[in-house]
C-alpha cells in the first residue's frame, strides 16, 4: 500500500501564480533565437516527463530573458514544487514578487512563497520554516486582503504550530471570501470548526455531477465512509475488480458508505451502456479529460481511495486483490458508532 500526501489545498487554491504580470518588457528576448530555442526544449523536455532538463531550460531562458519573464517562472514553481525542490520554488517565487505590480500579484506571489515554505517544513512540522510560512500569508493577506487563499493556508500552517484558535479564525476569514457553492467551501469550514483535521493527510476537495444528474462534493458525505475507484471500460484489471466492487455495494447497502467510480473513459455511449449492461447502481462519474485523476496524483488503473467519516485519507490501494473490503468494514463500523446521520439518508 502507498499512502499519497495531499496538502489540504483545494480548488480557489490554485497552486502557481497567475502570469498575467504587468513588468514590462525590457528587451527584444522573446524574439531571441536562443530564447525560442530554450522554451522549445523545456516543453519537448515536459512531453518527454524529464523533469530535471525541464527545469534547466527553463533557467536557460529565464535567464536570456535577464530573470524576468513571467512564463519561466510559472513553469519553474510549478516543476520546482512537482520535483520536491521546495527551497528553489520558494526562491522563484521571490523572484515573482519583485514583478509583481497589483495587490493580487504581490498577494499571489508571496502565497506561492509560504506554500514552498510550508511543504519544506515537511510531516517533521519544522518551526523556523513554519514560522517563515506564516510570515509571507500575512504579507499577502495584507497586500490583497479579499484573497481567500492565504488565509486558508496560513490557518493551515497555524494548526501545524498547534495555534488552533488562531487557525479556526484564518479558517473563517477564508470563509468570507469563498462564495458558499465553491467546493472548497466545507472543505474550509469544517477546518474552521475543527482546525486539527487540517493536520491529517486529506483528499483533494472536489465535486463533480454524476452520471444520473446528482452532485457529488466530497466534502458533502457527512459521516459517511467514502470509496473512490478509478476505473475505465477497457482497462482489463478493472474488470476484473467489479465484481468485488459490486459485492461491496450490495453488502454495505444502507450503511455510511459512499462509492464513486471514475471513468477513464473517452467513449460517453460506450461507458453507459457498460454501466447500464452491468447494473452498476452506484455513482458513476466519467473523468474524460483526468482532471480529477490529477487531483489525486494517479496515473494508473485501478486505483482506490478510502476516506473515513471525518474526511481523512486512510488508504490508498493499486491494482487488483487489494483488501479494499476489510479496510471498510473497519472504517464503517467507526462511522457507524459516532455518525449522527439517520438511516434513511445512508447508502448510495
Amino acid at each position: 500500500m502507498r499512502l499519497s500526501v495531499f496538502p489540504a489545498i483545494f480548488l480557489f487554491c490554485s497552486l502557481a501564480f497567475s502570469p498575467t504580470l504587468h513588468a514590462q518588457d525590457t528587451s527584444d528576448y522573446k524574439s531571441n533565437p536562443k530564447f525560442l530555442s530554450a522554451i522549445a526544449e523545456a516543453k519537448q523536455m515536459l512531453k518527454e516527463r524529464q523533469t530535471f532538463f525541464a527545469i534547466e531550460a527553463y533557467k536557460k531562458a529565464n535567464k536570456i530573458a535577464a530573470g524576468k519573464d513571467a512564463g519561466c517562472l510559472k513553469a519553474l514553481f510549478d516543476l520546482q514544487l512537482k520535483s520536491g525542490s521546495y527551497k528553489d520554488a520558494a526562491a522563484t517565487a521571490t523572484a515573482v514578487g519583485a514583478l509583481a505590480i497589483t495587490p493580487f500579484e504581490k498577494s499571489q506571489a508571496e502565497s506561492d512563497r509560504g506554500y514552498a515554505l510550508y511543504l519544506q517544513s515537511g510531516d517533521k512540522n519544522k518551526t523556523d520554516l513554519l514560522n517563515a510560512a506564516d510570515a509571507a500569508f500575512k504579507s499577502a493577506i495584507a497586500a490583497d486582503p479579499k484573497h481567500a487563499r492565504p488565509f486558508y493556508l496560513d490557518g493551515l500552517v497555524l494548526a501545524r504550530l498547534g495555534q488552533m484558535d488562531a487557525a479556526s479564525n484564518q479558517f473563517k476569514a477564508c470563509l468570507s471570501c469563498v462564495s458558499p457553492n465553491d467546493p472548497s467551501y466545507l472543505r474550509a469550514q469544517h477546518f474552521a470548526e475543527n482546525p486539527a483535521l487540517s493536520t491529517h493527510k486529506m483528499a483533494p476537495a472536489f465535486n463533480v455531477t454524476a452520471l444520473d444528474g446528482s452532485k457529488f462534493n466530497l466534502d458533502a458525505m457527512g459521516g459517511r465512509v467514502v470509496l473512490i475507484d478509478f476505473w475505465a471500460t477497457w482497462c482489463g484489471p478493472c474488470n476484473e475488480e467489479l465484481p468485488h466492487i459490486k459485492k461491496i455495494a450490495k453488502e454495505f447497502a444502507g450503511q455510511p458508505l459512499v462509492i464513486i467510480s471514475v471513468s477513464w473513459d473517452s467513449d460517453e455511449t460506450k461507458w453507459r451502456n457498460f454501466i447500464d449492461k452491468n447494473e452498476m447502481t452506484w455513482i458513476q462519474y466519467r473523468d474524460a479529460d483526468h482532471h480529477l485523476s490529477t487531483l489525486f496524483g494517479i496515473d494508473s488503473i485501478p486505483h482506490y481511495f478510502t476516506i473515513d467519516s471525518d474526511g481523512i485519507l486512510t488508504a490508498e490501494m493499486l491494482g487488483s486483490g487489494s483488501d479494499v473490503e476489510g479496510k471498510l468494514k473497519k472504517l464503517i463500523a467507526r462511522a457507524k458508532a459516532t455518525s449522527a446521520v439517520p438511516s434513511s439518508q445512508l447508502g448510495n
